[in-house]
């Protein structure tokens, strides 16, 4: 087991907001092996995906008059202090969502959209800790925002998450196209997420996103149980130098991303 401890400014959690919670617990528990705890009357029904008897992912059922949609996939970094981010982001041109709200004595969520439109969480951690293993079958690989406008993105993530910038491919070079723009999120010497270039990836009508990749031990197996348990492929699995992607929506259409690492790594 490979243990993780979010560093600050690092993915800390992920959720899914969901239609139909009891079928997207069968779902992905037969594609990532996640079983769930009990939903919390107190929390709205909210529910800990766990891996190994320890929380990996959440889930949170449609919340009626919530204004926010339905069956997607939200990612929060890690913040110690949550109203200090609120208040630092909004300098730099993020927007608030949602303010700094306590979560019982699990801890405190905010919610941004940041300068590119991307919705973003960040989790201050009390009894709730977050997400504890990395790399392995089931436990996050990698998270990365779907940029539109690639440098508000880079100047907000280094300015409020105190990561620092790894520029990769073209690196930000005037010349640069589409997805050859590329940055890690670097923590120390290691990175956990990543900002691309989306201008010419997507149409004009996608917004800028956050999105996850899960390890699996073999896409091709995932991918067909993907299938078989109902959901949509994206993208059956891709060979890359960061590893074999894949991406899929789930039986509700929420969408995710998976991934198993280079080989010989």
């Amino acid at each position: 087991m490979t243990e993780y401890s979010a560093p600050v400014g690092a993915p800390i959690w992920f959720d899914l907001m969901s239609s139909d919670p009891a079928r997207a617990a069968e779902f992905y528990g037969g594609v990532f092996g996640w079983e769930v705890e009990a939903p919390r009357a107190d929390f709205g029904g909210y529910q800990n995906f766990t891996r190994q008897g320890a929380r990996v992912a959440g889930m949170s059922p449609v919340m009626d008059g919530a204004g926010v949609p339905s069956d997607v996939w939200s990612v929060y970094l890690h913040t110690t202090d949550a109203a200090a981010t609120a208040a630092a982001a909004e300098e730099v041109g993020a927007q608030v969502l949602f303010p700094p709200m306590a979560v019982g004595t699990e801890g405190t969520m905010l919610l941004l959209a940041d300068p590119a439109g991307a919705a973003i969480g960040f989790w201050q951690p009390a009894d709730h800790v977050g997400f504890t293993t990395w790399g392995e079958h089931g436990a996050p690989y990698w998270f990365e925002t779907q940029s539109k406008d690639y440098d508000a993105s880079t100047s907000f993530y280094s300015s409020v998450t105190g990561a620092t910038l790894l520029e990769v491919g073209t690196g930000g070079a005037e010349d640069a196209q589409g997805p050859e723009r590329y940055s890690q999120l670097m923590y120390g010497e290691l990175g956990y997420a990543g900002i691309m270039d989306a201008t010419k990836v997507f149409p004009a009508e996608v917004p800028s996103f956050w999105q996850f990749y899960v390890t699996v031990d073999d896409v091709a197996a995932a991918t067909a149980t993907i299938s078989d348990l109902g959901g949509e492929i994206m993208m059956a699995g891709e060979d890359t130098p960061f590893g074999t992607l894949g991406a899929a929506k789930d039986p509700m259409g929420a969408v995710f991303c998976y991934a198993s690492p280079p080989a010989g790594m």
